[in-house]
Order: structure tokens, then C-alpha cells, then sequence
């Protein structure tokens, strides 16, 4: 246990021999009640447990990725509102390679990121990230050319390349696989809000009159960067006063509730939580089928989602209506994909399956884009954005989180959230190019795209319904129970998911 500690603050020694103190305590009751787990994972009148995950992690890591989907996306509501015309960005598709530029930064930097959360900390390290992306977002505000906009985008995106991993794996060492997906719905439907709440703020900001110094002025889509960016620096310091890193490090729970915080995710994951990262993680975490068809799956649901966020504003545009109006009228579509996300987040920890809701969904947003590529009037094509919304946005967690319900190891599930939201991400990429300028005012060829990717999501959902059942068939009929053959305690308990008793959510 020694080695597990190297590198530890005086503070976290302190917690982990309390545990350990606990767990050696032959006095004391080593289990617990569901009453005890709903103690802490809700607010309840309790006289040793005041303030639990679900009121002070969620809400935190909520308004944190909601500040990080408003700095990525403003991008999309600065276009319409002057940018374009500023930094002549609509020749040689310069606006998309703009947008390129930031996919390519946020995908190479995910797994070293979520790897770098474990090894700091997330009390500290999410909080930098988004000190960091508030700052480079306030930076995009005073550029006067298109190469410093290029510049601003590819920092944006090693700033904000660790958030999502990096929250969903936080949120995997405090939440039971059961517990999980509702609560990345929660946080991720920040990012359908942020589109929401995106067009308002956009439509505010960009009102404001003219201000600054000669030299540099600040009017129009220059004030959406500034004021969104500061707004974001300035939050993001209240999180390192919530956020503990680990379960064992909650200073508001007693001993025994660290101590029953921290077990549940043992036991269930066959693991140990102060295990360190080695190269073997890494490996298993990229190289299994489950990570493929999950990654895969992230992927073809990103393309559409990430085209809509982007594009909706000259979407909507494109049907004739001005820039003003079209901030306000991006805010609907927005608004119910996040009452969705919640709902269908909710019902898929309810019933305890992820691969079938993932189908759902695919078919909800594919119905969308074909109605959006074929109505004849613009009030049809409006409608058709809102299934296209509310089917998309909820499939990214679907996959993230059925990715680390499936993976076992702290150090694993650091790796496989990385891996997945990495994968999932070239789906960006591609994103930045399915509405190119010369395909507008309709923009076919972008809802085509989409509709074949979500034919994809609905195909690898499927897939991974049927690979989950037919393992843990295997498993139930003794054909994994070899891998306990002349282990050690300490191996087996490192088997993670690959130990025969562990079985696959489908």
C-alpha cells in the first residue's frame, strides 16, 4: 500500500488511513443499507451526513460543462452576428477549417488529460481547465485576423479536450453503474442547454453598444467571446472550494461514510481505487471490443450532434430570418433535447440498459433530419430540428456511460473515458464539414450525412446489446471462471471486468 501513497498531500494520507483504520476496526459494522448509500448520494435530515454527491458534484460539474459547451459553441452565433465579414472568413472554407483546428487539439489531448485528472486531483484540475478555456474564450474577443482566430481555436480545444472524459470518470468513481447514466445526462444536458442558453446570451451580448479603447473597440460578436469568457473565469474558482477528488477525501461525511462512498465503487468494480495508471491500463482500456463498438457508436451520434450546435444558427438563417431572430428561435430545439436527455437518462438507470435507449434515440433524431431534408415549408423544417435535437444529444453519454458501466479498474475506466470521448470525437471533424457554404440555403447534403450517421448509432447499438448478452451468457455457463486459476487475492482483485463474476450492461 505503500507505493499507492507516493505522491500524496499530507491531507490524503490523512483520509486513506482513516479508511484503512476503519476497515481494520474489527468494533465497527463493515456494511451498509440502501438507506445508507441514499444518504449519500441525496440530501437527507441526517445528523452525520449534511451535504451529499448528488447536490454538491452534480450541480457543480453541471454548470462547469455548461460554461465549457457556451465557449465552444459561440463560435456558431459570432459567425452570423459579424465574425465572418471581420476576419473574412467565408472564403475557402475557412470558417469550417476553424473549426477543424479545435477538433484536432481536443481529440490528441483527451487521454493524457483524463490520465493527468487522476494523478492531480479533480478539486483542482477540472477547475484549472476551465479557468483556462474562460481566459483563452475572453483572448478570441480581441483578434483582427483569421490566423489569430485559428490560434485561439486550437488552445480552446487542449482546454477543453480533458472536460468531458474527465467529468464522466469523476463521476464513475462516486456513482454505482446503476446510478451513472443519469447523472452524465445531467451534466452532458448542459450541453444542450448551453445551446439555449447560448442564443439568448448571444442575443444580449451582441446589443451592447460599441465600448473599449480606440486601438480596440468591442461591439457585436467580439462582446459574445468577452463576456462569456469572463463569466466563465470567474465561476469556475467557486468549484475548487466543492469538488473532492476521490470518495475517501469528502470532508463533509464521517468516517464511515467515506469509508461506504469509497467501498460501494470497490466492490462493485472489483477494484481498488488508489491503484496507480501503468502502460497495461492504457492498453486494456483502448484494445477491447466493448471500448470499439462504444467509441464507434459515440463517434456517428457526435456528428450529428456537434453539426447541429455548430450550424444551427446559419441553419436557421438560411430560412430568411435575421440574425436577431435567429439567436432567439436556436433557443427552443435546445431547450427540449435537454428536457429529453433528462428523461431518457433517468429511464435508462431506471431499467438499468443503455443499448436500447441508444436505438431510440438514433431513430428519433434520423426521423428529424429526414424531415428537416424533405418538408416543403420552413415551419415543417423547424419542427424537424427539434427531433433532430432531442435524438442526438442524449446518445453521446449513452455511449460514455455504458462504456465505463462495462469497465472495471479506476485506472481502466481513466483510460476508457478518455479512449471513447476521444473516438467519439472524430465524429467532430467530420461534423465541421457537413454544411459547407456552397450547399446553403438548404444545406441537403449536411442532413443526408447526419441521417447516415445515425442509421450507424442505431447499427452499433444493437451490436453492443448483442455482444453484452452473448458474453454474459459465457460467463453465467463457468467459461470465464479459468481466469481465477492460480491467482493471488491481489490479481483477482485486479481483474476488474474481466473477472467472471462481473457482468455487462446491455
Amino acid at each position: 500500500m505503500s507505493d499507492s501513497k507516493e505522491g500524496m498531500d499530507t491531507l490524503e494520507v490523512e483520509h486513506v488511513n482513516d479508511i484503512l483504520d476503519y476497515k481494520k476496526s474489527e468494533s465497527l459494522d463493515l456494511e451498509w443499507t440502501e438507506d445508507d448509500e441514499s444518504r449519500i448520494r441525496m440530501k437527507m435530515a441526517s445528523p452525520s451526513i449534511h451535504i451529499t454527491f448528488d447536490w454538491r458534484l452534480v450541480p457543480t460539474l453541471w454548470l462547469l460543462y455548461l460554461l465549457c459547451f457556451i465557449d465552444r459553441s459561440s463560435i456558431g452565433n459570432a459567425r452570423i452576428q459579424g465574425l465572418e465579414k471581420d476576419l473574412n472568413t467565408a472564403i475557402n472554407f475557412r470558417f469550417n477549417w476553424a473549426l477543424t483546428v479545435f477538433y484536432i487539439s481536443y481529440i490528441a489531448i483527451e487521454i493524457p488529460s483524463t490520465i493527468l485528472l487522476r494523478i492531480i486531483g479533480a478539486r483542482y484540475y477540472l477547475p484549472l481547465l476551465v479557468i483556462a478555456f474562460g481566459f483563452i474564450s475572453m483572448c478570441s474577443a480581441f483578434v483582427t485576423n483569421y490566423g489569430g482566430l485559428v490560434a485561439c481555436r486550437f488552445f480552446l480545444g487542449i482546454a477543453e479536450g480533458g472536460m468531458m472524459p474527465g467529468i464522466a470518470f469523476y463521476l464513475s468513481c462516486f456513482y454505482r453503474r446503476q446510478e451513472l447514466m443519469f447523472r452524465i445526462g445531467i451534466f452532458i444536458s448542459g450541453a444542450s442547454l448551453a445551446g439555449a442558453f447560448g442564443g439568448l446570451l448571444a442575443a444580449g451580448l451582441s446589443s451592447i453598444p460599441q465600448w473599449g479603447i480606440a486601438s480596440m473597440p468591442l461591439y457585436g460578436w467580439r462582446n459574445i467571446f468577452f463576456f462569456e469568457g469572463i463569466i466563465t473565469f470567474l465561476l469556475a474558482g467557486l468549484a475548487i472550494l466543492v469538488l473532492p477528488s476521490r470518495p475517501d477525501q469528502c470532508k463533509f461525511l464521517n468516517k464511515r461514510g467515506r469509508y461506504i462512498a469509497l467501498e460501494r465503487i470497490n466492490r462493485e468494480h472489483h477494484e481498488d481505487i488508489q491503484a496507480k495508471t501503468t502502460f497495461k491500463d492504457v492498453r486494456v482500456g483502448i484494445c477491447n471490443i466493448n471500448n470499439t463498438i462504444y467509441g464507434l457508436g459515440f463517434l456517428f451520434a457526435t456528428i450529428s450532434a456537434q453539426s447541429l450546435s455548430l450550424f444551427l444558427p446559419t441553419i436557421l438563417k438560411a430560412l430568411g430570418w435575421t440574425a436577431l431572430k435567429t439567436q432567439f428561435y436556436s433557443v427552443p430545439p435546445y431547450a427540449v433535447a435537454c428536457v429529453w436527455t433528462f428523461t431518457v437518462s433517468w429511464l435508462s438507470d431506471r431499467y438499468n440498459r443503455r443499448g436500447i435507449f441508444a436505438a431510440l434515440n438514433a431513430a428519433i433524431s434520423m426521423t428529424g433530419y429526414c424531415i428537416v431534408v424533405t418538408a416543403k415549408t420552413d415551419t415543417i423544417r423547424y419542427l424537424g430540428v427539434f427531433f433532430a435535437a432531442s435524438g442526438s444529444f442524449p446518445n453521446g453519454p449513452g455511449f460514455l456511460s455504458w462504456g465505463l458501466n462495462n469497465a472495471a479498474g479506476p485506472a481502466i475506466r481513466a483510460v476508457t473515458s478518455g479512449y471513447i470521448v476521444a473516438v467519439g470525437n472524430l465524429g467532430a471533424l467530420v461534423a465541421t464539414w457537413t454544411y459547407l457554404p456552397t450547399d446553403g440555403p438548404k444545406y441537403s447534403r449536411g442532413h443526408y450525412v447526419n441521417v447516415a450517421a445515425e442509421v450507424m448509432v442505431l447499427l452499433l447499438a444493437l451490436l453492443g446489446i448483442a455482444y453484452a448478452r452473448w458474453e454474459n451468457k459465457k460467463r453465467d455457463s463457468g467459461a470465464r471462471d479459468h481466469r481465477l486459476s492460480g491467482l493471488t487475492d491481489e490479481e483477482i482483485q485486479g481483474l476488474g471486468y474481466k473477472h467472471p463474476s462481473f457482468r455487462y450492461i446491455s
